[in-house]
């Protein structure tokens, strides 16, 4: 599949970027946070260039959908790479406390510093940056909770910056935080298209369907035999376009593959398949075209 569809626009990233850099040296903590079905295809490219030495955690959000042995195989990627990494399902509230404490302990030398020099501990002060679709919003609304009070503006801060108090520990920069991801890689823009992130109507849905299907064929042949009563000489015999044709006799659509692509992609998202990873930590078990 090519991805001359996909149009993503400099001007934007260029801003986003810009803002994001400015605005890091009011906070002390950066979440990154990724999509834990496709870690990398849904970090931002430049991130690392973005955060620099500033301190950082990935949060690898909707890991209920995501393959469990899988997350925690990225987890320990993202560790081997120097950075700190924990999975949370934010749509269900599992991990936000979790992901609390563990930014605690991010900060706890250089509390015990500021203690020792005589300065009260302050609240913790983060920003959350993701490319769109990974749930930013969600993991605010979690986060921040029924304590949404805006602290004002800090002094010496020339725009208004909201600041969303979180308890008495911890302090949000209310920023856009979204950056575009960027698409060196075909496969990039079609993992990103099937988990969500990029409009539909950019992509031709069979097109999508067809490398989801190679993916489950490869790696979870057992979610498409259960979730379309095929059997698995089939899923395991068949070629990825027969593979679609039985699937769309099976849901009763007869030769309406757009729809049963849709709906092929659409059972994905919803985790209705079951626990799926389009991103193995191996990088020869990635979705392929």
């Amino acid at each position: 599949m090519s991805d001359h569809h996909i149009q993503w626009y400099p001007g934007h990233m260029a801003k986003a970027r810009r803002e994001a850099k400015e605005k890091l040296n009011l906070v002390d903590i950066v979440i990154e946070l990724v999509d834990a079905r496709l870690p990398l295809a849904s970090r931002n490219p430049v991130i690392e260039e973005i955060i620099g030495n500033k301190k950082s955690l990935v949060v690898l959000n909707k890991a209920d959908l995501a393959d469990p042995a899988a997350t925690q195989a990225w987890i320990h990627y993202f560790k081997q790479s120097g950075l700190e990494a924990i999975a949370i399902d934010a749509q269900h509230n599992k991990g936000i406390k979790k992901v609390q404490d563990y930014l605690k302990e991010m900060m706890s030398d250089y509390f015990q510093k500021q203690r020792e020099k005589g300065v009260k501990d302050r609240p913790i002060r983060l920003m959350i940056l993701g490319i769109p679709n990974v749930g930013k919003s969600t993991l605010i609304n979690r986060f921040v909770g029924k304590n949404q009070a805006q602290t004002g503006n800090k002094p010496g801060v020339t725009k208004a910056q909201r600041w969303l108090k979180i308890g008495r520990d911890f302090e949000l920069l209310d920023t856009p935080g979204i950056l575009w991801p960027k698409f060196e890689d075909p496969q990039t823009g079609v993992k990103l298209a099937i988990s969500g992130a990029i409009k539909d109507s950019l992509l031709y849905m069979d097109d999508l369907a067809l490398s989801l299907l190679d993916h489950l064929q490869n790696h979870y042949p057992e979610s498409i035999s259960q979730r379309y009563k095929i059997s698995s000489e089939d899923v395991e015999a068949l070629s990825k376009v027969d593979l679609l044709l039985l699937i769309t006799q099976k849901m009763g659509l007869k030769e309406d593959y757009d729809q049963a692509s849709l709906r092929l992609i659409n059972d994905f998202r919803s985790g209705k398949l079951g626990a799926i990873s389009l991103e193995l930590t191996d990088k020869d078990t990635e979705v392929n075209e």
